[in-house]
């Protein structure tokens, strides 16, 4: 179960490792949408991960050389609190345009007494329409529509439409469009 004190160290030592990061996945889509049971937490940081990897060993297991071989191949690796076994799911940040846009828009909100950096909702959209495109996963897709549903109005469509269209991902947008009225 994830506590504030497991969620405030992990992001404590981000910081003190002068990593810049945002929660995804899961918990933006549950904080911009319809919440869900969730078993992890994702988080995309910057790529400067080899310090944070040697301090965070002494409260999470990781398979450290491993980890340090998969951060070269901008993939995701796990670190698991060793008390109550959660895990964070620690993302790289892609080298593409749309990854670099969508950190940088990437929003502080607080999140159980903390300040957290979150994923936007409309990239929490585009992400989650990218997974359930890859994934052929209805629950991605679900998360997705939910967003959409609680936060139409507010949602920048100009925005959704042209990174949806960049990232192959039109149609699943326009099928949650046609589930939304007055959009």
């Amino acid at each position: 179960m994830l506590t504030k004190e497991i969620l405030q160290g992990v992001l404590n030592l981000f910081k003190k490792c002068g990593i810049e990061y945002m929660i995804t996945g899961s918990f933006a889509s549950n904080l911009h949408g319809v919440p869900r049971a969730t078993f992890d937490t994702d988080i995309v940081s910057t790529n400067a991960l080899e310090k944070f990897l040697s301090q965070i060993r002494k409260n999470f297991y990781i398979e450290y050389e491993s980890a340090l071989d998969i951060i070269d191949k901008q993939k995701v690796f796990d670190i698991i609190h060793y008390k109550t076994g959660f895990k964070f799911d620690i993302i790289p940040i892609k080298n593409r345009n749309f990854s670099k846009v969508e950190f940088q828009r990437k929003q502080q909100i607080e999140f159980i007494g903390l300040k957290c950096w979150f994923l936007s909702p409309e990239d929490t959209i585009l992400a989650k329409l990218e997974w359930s495109k890859a994934d052929s996963l209805e629950i991605q897709f679900n998360d997705a529509s939910g967003i959409a549903k609680i936060q139409k109005k507010k949602l920048d469509w100009e925005y959704l439409n042209k990174w949806a269209c960049e990232l192959s991902v039109s149609e699943l947008l326009k099928k949650i469009k046609s589930e939304i009225k007055n959009v």
